[in-house]
């Protein structure tokens, strides 16, 4: 190819490839922006429209577009408009197509509901010197459609029923329902003022919430939380009264307040809501916000989140610590003392002896301190802890990691009673407050090394490691071998398929089973239990052959079974009812 040839291959390149971009990015927008307002009856967007006027037989309503792209009511009343529903009915009538002209020159526009309109629309657009003015009328007599017409123009037009019902929408949905809108990171402080309990709660660094009056204390964390998911999506069931001559019907005269506090130094400003009484009809509450005259009413949920005391705001948790962090427990009380040392992602006991723990329920122990709440205050000076629980019937004590001295928590039975149930005392040691927490925590936390040691009753092992199963009992003998990932075949009594899903119960039942209580330790007596010849055996094997476990079964008692493994002397006694699911395999699994 010579040179010149080539010259003249880039150049035509360059050329498809230039009209290419121009056609893409310049000429198909065009093209598509023509399309799109091909039959519309004016060639304007939503976003350009600044203004909008709907003027109506019971009432005007006007808006105009805010600064931060919402819309501002300006008529009958001067509130925030809802911005999803102005920017719904501006759309439409921006985007509205005319379906067809119904007559050119009218005789009488009564006819067609034009004189009087039933609303009067004006658009004020950027770009556009004059407004645009569209009067909507009645509907056609099939209720398709109603009848329009532009500002001064003559025609009368067929436009969508749609555009009829959004100008109509009532007033309360063309309002902002938002009762106080406020961005929560921008909080510095609230002032809650409810039946003359005055308090201020400020957030903290660390994520938690501090009361700084009427007296320095922990604040609920979670409860603030609440409060204020509540407050931000608050909504007005009903706006009330726009300009009510008195306030007293609605408790507003002398109301409860919350104020935040929003920024800080110089930027610092305030939003504040007061709350009236509660309406139990309307299941709700009426508010008004300050500086503002309407009143509206909210769902009673909000009311009840409001915290109304000091003692509801404070922070209710007895015991506050870091669960991943644990590394060492230790219970006292009259039933004995346990140690439990983490292990890995397990737990083992090392008092009264080296046993491996259950983390089910380790984990239980420590959610129940965890989720442990004061439903009282007795005292909140440390000096008081040692008058209140000089003899504590329960002492937990929690080494975290990294720290040199353990968190203790003392708990005492007291005579007292909240709501009719039995409560206890508790404090953590060397700190303030004396507490009133359930009774039921004593019980709870007395756990004895026979609670918390592992009872599972064969070695761990996970269903994919099982590539045989033999279950023999009652003269019958049941085999089955893994096949694929799910799949399982019967080799005896006789060769066939087997239930994938019965094979997968009998594995997680054995799996899962644990024991109630040891019958006999090393094993004595077998024929006592049942044992000397079992009523059932349960085999499972890896692939290599290896035996993974035996399960033998022996005398059923009621709701007591007795079993041991193989590999080990000791008799237990487990739940009768799983048992049962095990005897049914050999008859349930073929097939």
């Amino acid at each position: 190819m010579s040179w010149k040839s080539l010259v003249v291959l880039v150049l035509l390149a360059a050329g498809l490839g230039g009209f290419f971009y121009y056609d893409t990015y310049w000429l198909a927008p065009a093209r598509e922006k023509t399309e799109s307002v091909k039959g519309r009856l004016w060639t304007v967007e939503p976003k350009d429209v600044q203004t909008l006027t709907l003027k109506r037989k019971t009432d005007t309503v006007k808006l105009a577009r805010a600064g931060d792209g919402g819309w501002e009511m300006l008529e009958p009343v001067k509130t925030r408009g809802d911005r999803n529903a102005v920017d719904g009915v501006v759309t439409t009538l921006a985007t509205l197509r005319v379906d067809r002209e119904i007559d050119g020159s009218p005789a009488k526009l009564s006819e067609f509901g034009l004189d009087p309109p039933e609303v009067q629309v004006t658009l004020e657009a950027k770009g556009r010197a004059e407004p645009l003015v569209l009067l909507i009328g009645g509907k056609n007599p099939t209720g398709a459609w109603v009848y329009g017409k532009e500002g001064s123009k003559s025609a009368v037009l067929a436009l969508s029923e749609g555009v009829g019902r959004d100008v109509a929408r009532p007033l309360a949905e063309l309002r902002d329902k938002t009762v106080l809108s406020f961005d929560r990171k921008s909080i510095t402080a609230v002032d809650l003022d409810v039946a003359g309990d005055r308090m201020t709660v400020e957030p903290q660094e660390s994520g938690t919430w501090q009361i700084t009056k009427p007296r320095a204390l922990k604040a609920d964390a979670d409860l603030m939380a609440d409060f204020l998911e509540k407050l931000a999506s608050a909504r007005a069931k009903e706006f009330v009264d726009d300009t009510p001559k008195t306030l007293a019907p609605y408790g507003l005269d002398r109301p409860a307040t919350v104020t935040l506090w929003i920024g800080k130094d110089k930027e610092r400003s305030s939003k504040a809501l007061l709350l009236g009484r509660q309406d139990k009809d309307k299941k709700g509450v009426y508010v008004m916000r300050q500086g503002e005259p309407g009143v509206m009413l909210v769902g009673e949920e909000l009311w009840t989140a409001v915290p109304k005391t000091v003692g509801v705001l404070r922070d209710k948790v007895v015991l506050a610590y870091a669960y991943d962090k644990v590394a060492k427990i230790a219970l006292e009380h009259a039933k004995g003392g346990v140690t439990l040392e983490r292990d890995g992602s397990g737990w083992k006991l090392t008092a009264p002896e080296p046993l491996k723990a259950d983390p089910g329920a380790v984990n239980g122990v420590l959610w129940r301190i965890r989720d442990l709440r004061a439903s009282g205050f007795l005292s909140e000076d440390a000096r008081d802890v040692p008058r209140y629980l000089a003899k504590p019937e329960v002492t937990v004590r929690i080494w975290e990691e990294g720290g040199k001295e353990p968190k203790v928590l003392l708990v005492a039975s007291s005579r007292e009673t909240r709501g009719g149930q039995p409560v206890a005392l508790a404090a953590v040691a060397g700190q303030g407050p004396v507490m009133l927490v359930e009774g039921k925590a004593l019980e709870d936390l007395a756990r004895t090394a026979s609670d918390l040691r592992d009872k599972s009753l064969l070695p761990a092992f996970e269903l994919g490691d099982v590539k045989r199963a033999r279950v023999a009992g009652g003269g019958k003998s049941l085999l089955i071998e893994r096949k694929g990932e799910a799949e399982w075949q019967v080799l005896e009594p006789s060769k066939g398929k087997a239930k994938e899903a019965r094979v997968s119960d009998l594995l997680l039942t054995l799996k899962a089973l644990r024991w109630k209580e040891i019958a006999s330790a090393k094993g004595d007596d077998a024929g006592r239990f049942g044992l000397d010849r079992p009523e059932l055996e349960v085999t499972l094997s890896k692939a290599d052959g290896a035996e993974l476990a035996t399960l033998l079964v022996g005398k059923e008692e009621g709701d007591r079974t007795y079993v041991r493994v193989k590999t080990s002397p000791s008799i237990y006694v487990i739940d009768s009812k799983l048992v049962r699911d095990l005897r049914k395999a050999p008859s349930e699994i073929p097939g």
